[in-house]
C-alpha cells in the first residue's frame, strides 16, 4: 500500500494527509475548492515548521513530506492509483454518501474506502457501494499528528481481510487502532458527547461558568482541557451533529442537544475556527471567559 487518497483538505483532512506523507505514504490530497487546498497545506507546512523547532524532525524531513503530497479539485483524478481513500468531508451524512456514490464509480473493486466520520453509521455508507466489504471507518483523533488513537469501525459487511489490514497500516503509522463495532457513536463520541452536552446543560442552567465547569474536570477530573474549551477546539457545529445522529440512532433524549448549543450553532459561534464559541479567539487565539452573558 504506496498511494493514499485524503479527500477534504480541511482541519481532519490535512492532518491525516500529513500523517501519512510524513510515514512515507504518497498522499493525493483532494478538494473541491483550490483555496481549500492551500490553506490545508499552508497548515501542514506551519505544523511541519514546529516540529523542526522542537528539534522532533529535520529540514529535509519536513521537505520529504510535502513532497509526498499531491493536491487535486477531482476525485475520479485524486483517486487513481490509490490503494486506499480516506474521506474526510464535513460530518453530514447526504455529502459523505454521494462521496462514497462516486467512488464506488472511479476506484478498483480492491482499493479500500475509509471514513473518518465520527458518527455516521459505516454500514449505511458502504450501503452505496457495489462491494461494501471493502468500507470502513478510520476514526482519526484531533489533532491527527499528535494524538495515539484511530478508531476502527467495521461495518456490517466489512471484511475480516480489510480490518486486518487497517490495523496494520494504523501500527504503521505509529498509532495505536482499536477496533469497535458500528453503532451511533462508536465508542468515542457515546461516552465524549453525552459529557460535553451534560456541561453546556450545566452552563445553561446557570449551575456554573464556562471557567468554572472546566476548571472543575481539569482539577477534578484530571482531564487536559475542560468540555466546553474541547467542545470549542472539535467544532460546536460538529458536536451538534454528532448528537443529532445519535440521538436519532437511539431515540434516547439524553443525546438530544441542548438548546443552548443549538442557538450557539445557529447565531455562527462555533468555537475556534470562527473565532468565538464558549471562549473568546479573535485576538490572541488564548482562550478567554466569554462573556458574562453565559453566566447570568
Amino acid at each position: 500500500m504506496k498511494n493514499i487518497a485524503v479527500i477534504g483538505a480541511g482541519t481532519m483532512g490535512n492532518g491525516i494527509a500529513h500523517t501519512f506523507a510524513q510515514s512515507g505514504y504518497k498522499v493525493q490530497l483532494i478538494d473541491i475548492s483550490e483555496e481549500s487546498l492551500k490553506k490545508g497545506m499552508d497548515t501542514i507546512s506551519k505544523n511541519l515548521d514546529r516540529m523542526v523547532a522542537k528539534e522532533k524532525i529535520c529540514e529535509d524531513q519536513k521537505n520529504e513530506t510535502l513532497e509526498n503530497i499531491t493536491t487535486f479539485t477531482e476525485i475520479s483524478e485524486g483517486v487513481e492509483n490509490a490503494s486506499l481513500v480516506v474521506e474526510a468531508a464535513t460530518e453530514n451524512t447526504d455529502l459523505k454518501l454521494k462521496i462514497f456514490r462516486h467512488l464506488d464509480q472511479s476506484t478498483s473493486e480492491d482499493t479500500i474506502l475509509a471514513t473518518n466520520t465520527s458518527s455516521i453509521s459505516i454500514t449505511q455508507i458502504a450501503s452505496e457501494v457495489s462491494n461494501p466489504e471493502r468500507v470502513i471507518g478510520m476514526h482519526f483523533m484531533n489533532p491527527v499528528p499528535v494524538m495515539k488513537l484511530v478508531e476502527i469501525i467495521r461495518g456490517y459487511n466489512t471484511s475480516d481481510e480489510v480490518t486486518k489490514t487497517i490495523m496494520d497500516l494504523s501500527e504503521k503509522l505509529n498509532k495505536v487502532p482499536v477496533e469497535v463495532n458500528d453503532y451511533p457513536g462508536f465508542v468515542a463520541n457515546r461516552i465524549l458527547m453525552p459529557m460535553i452536552n451534560e456541561a453546556i446543560e450545566t452552563l445553561y442552567n446557570g449551575v456554573a461558568g464556562v471557567y468554572e465547569i472546566d476548571t472543575v474536570m481539569k482539577l477534578g477530573m484530571a482531564h487536559p482541557m475542560g468540555p466546553l474549551q474541547l467542545a470549542d477546539f472539535i467544532g460546536l457545529d460538529v458536536c451538534h451533529s454528532i448528537l443529532e445522529v445519535m440521538y436519532d440512532g437511539f431515540k434516547n433524549p439524553k443525546y438530544a442537544p441542548c438548546p443552548l448549543l443549538t442557538n450557539m450553532v445557529r447565531a455562527g459561534k462555533i468555537g475556534v475556527k470562527s473565532g468565538e464559541g464558549f471562549y473568546d479567539y479573535s485576538e490572541s487565539r488564548k482562550a478567554e471567559k466569554v462573556s458574562s452573558q453565559f453566566n447570568s
